[in-house]
């Protein structure tokens, strides 16, 4: 296995994804419901997001390029999206359990576009093109199968973090956890909307 590729991948996707920072989103999506909710919704976020990620790398460029979208554009509806879920957090609406199901938390916003972002599709796409033989492929997998691990992990033992907090703490990390998602929402946009215009130049 080419471990240098394994190394690269898996710290690159590491901070990309960023395990240790989606803990008060997932916290503040799943408040409300039982430990076991909130360990099976961490199980399904996780796969979800391997699943995509794990398309992106095999086929990525070949579903942009069939579906004429730039990356610009994938960035920027994320953007979108994950604006759209701030407000909520933000405004309270995230509160109620049955203003969602689980299978919309667990794969939209979770496990994408907040995992398996722009971010994340970029890079595979970029690291499947530098799998030339055996070695290369056992390590960009490995390195994604071990990233989606720890998520699922972290994930999964945020739920102790519940105990300690109580459930006012769990409101003020769901409204910091809005405020936080509204400006990576604002710079998806923005980064976008700066790419469309160097393109625009060229």
């Amino acid at each position: 296995m080419n471990t240098t590729l394994f190394g690269t991948s898996f710290i690159t996707l590491f901070v990309i994804m960023d395990p240790p920072g989606i803990v008060p989103i997932f916290l503040a999506l799943t408040s409300g419901r039982s430990r076991r909710d909130r360990r099976r919704l961490a199980q399904q976020a996780a796969v979800v997001s391997l699943v995509v990620i794990s398309c992106f790398a095999a086929f990525g460029r070949q579903i942009l390029e069939y579906l004429g979208i730039t990356v610009p554009a994938l960035e920027g509806s994320g953007g979108l999206l994950l604006l759209l879920i701030a407000l909520e957090l933000l405004t309270g609406r995230a509160d109620k359990p049955s203003e969602t199901t689980d299978v919309n938390v667990a794969m939209v916003p979770l496990g994408t576009p907040l995992l398996a972002g722009p971010g994340a599709i970029v890079a595979v796409i970029l690291f499947a093109q530098r799998i030339h033989q055996t070695g290369d492929f056992l390590a960009v997998a490995a390195a994604i199968l071990l990233v989606h691990v720890v998520i699922w992990l972290t994930m999964r033992f945020s739920v102790v973090i519940i105990r300690v907090i109580k459930d006012s703490g769990v409101t003020l990390v769901t409204r910091i956890a809005g405020l936080l998602l509204a400006a990576i929402a604002v710079q998806m946009v923005a980064n976008a909307v700066i790419a469309f215009a160097q393109n625009a130049k060229h």
